[in-house]
């Protein structure tokens, strides 16, 4: 039996590989485009930045040290110059369709940063893989502005995955939906008609705003935002600013609002402020053709009749008052149980002679008038 040379010794001892194998290499050195691995064979592999990564502005020195283990896949055994031609993305895209396959299967959730926001969506990696979000997928109401997404780490689940075309889709909106099926399940059961909390403006509207309650959104109409008068919602709101509001009335999944509070009620101590007999004073807040509306505070309106602004004859309330005008007047009439009260200027006026008696001064009906206005228009 021949003796082995030390050259078929040496030649034995180094392992063989194959295109296609995984193998481990020890980083020997880096170049911001280049790593070099001993992978334990006759020539060093090279890892080129192109085939450890999609990002071209990754510098390689940054990222990997000398001395570093690596599993790489082979490429080529020999790359024409002596050398072995090594992949890690390829590797990692390979684990990464496991991955993917694997939580698709599973209906599991997944984690990932925005790479790009698109004009139909969003775009992420995941393992070297590359999923894309339908803008419509994205969350449970149409979003015309994806960019806040850019940069941000989301969840998802795979709605579709499909290898030989290279397709995966990814599906937000059903993890954001439950989320707020969970949060309303959750707020429907702490809160209760009567209770006050806390809120923030979603959206302004003409006719009310809504409020975020951490769960579902409650609608405060105008004509409860304030005792007073409110000529419209987005001079007292802005959205995102926070409140807090009285929960007025819970239908189903509706919820009514209110800043109406019991104890800024202006008409709690009206019935002694507005007496009739008592002279108060408010500024006319609008006119109609049978009378001026008297604001006597913020949440209390009284009727000045047209009969009733003076002795003399007034053929509209325009022709003697403007709105803003600041008035002093008597209570002539006050229905606590329907909030009316009926002014009159002309009682406050001397008596005329005993002839004149027809123009004494008697308490005006409010929808008695109006109604009679309606009939003869």
């Amino acid at each position: 039996m021949s003796e082995l040379t030390f050259e078929q010794m040496l030649e034995d001892s180094i392992k063989t590989i194959h295109s296609g194998e995984v193998v481990e290499g020890t980083v020997i050195d880096v170049k911001p485009d280049e790593i070099v691995l001993n992978i334990g064979y006759k020539s060093d592999g090279i890892l080129s930045k192109n085939e450890y990564t999609n990002d071209s502005s990754v510098d390689l020195t940054k990222v990997v040290s000398v001395g570093d283990k690596m599993e790489v896949k082979v490429l080529k055994v020999n790359d024409g110059e002596g050398q072995v031609s090594l992949t890690y993305k390829r590797l990692a895209a390979d684990r990464g369709n496991k991955r993917i396959e694997e939580a698709y299967n599973n209906k599991e959730v997944l984690k990932a940063t925005v790479a790009q926001v698109l004009d139909g969506g969003l775009s992420v990696v995941l393992d070297e893989v590359r999923i894309f979000i339908p803008a419509s997928l994205v969350s449970d109401t149409y979003e015309k502005d994806l960019t806040k997404y850019a940069g941000q780490e989301i969840e998802f689940v795979i709605s579709e995955y499909n290898p030989k075309r290279r397709r995966y889709i990814g599906d937000r909106r059903q993890l954001v939906a439950a989320k707020k099926a969970e949060l309303q399940k959750e707020l429907f059961e702490r809160i209760h008609e009567g209770d006050i909390v806390e809120g923030t403006v979603k959206n302004v509207t003409d006719f009310g705003a809504f409020i975020d309650l951490g769960g579902a959104d409650g609608l405060l109409h105008i004509s409860e935002m304030s005792w007073g008068r409110v000529e419209h919602p987005k001079k007292v709101f802005k959205v995102g600013a926070q409140v807090n509001v009285l929960i007025k009335e819970i239908n189903g999944s509706k919820i009514a609002l209110s800043l109406k509070f019991d104890d800024a009620n202006p008409w709690k101590d009206a019935a002694d402020k507005y007496a009739v007999g008592n002279i108060v004073t408010g500024k006319v807040a609008r006119m109609t053709d049978f009378g001026a509306f008297i604001e006597l505070e913020p949440g209390v309106d009284a009727l000045l009749h047209v009969s009733q602004i003076s002795r003399e004859h007034v053929e509209k309330p325009a022709d003697v008052l403007s709105v803003g005008e600041e008035v002093t007047a008597k209570v002539v009439d006050f229905n606590e149980a329907d909030r009316k009260i009926s002014l009159s200027i002309k009682a406050m006026m001397a008596a005329e002679p005993a002839e004149e008696s027809n123009a004494d001064v008697v308490a005006v009906d409010i929808d008695a008038v109006i109604a009679s206005q309606e009939d003869a228009e």
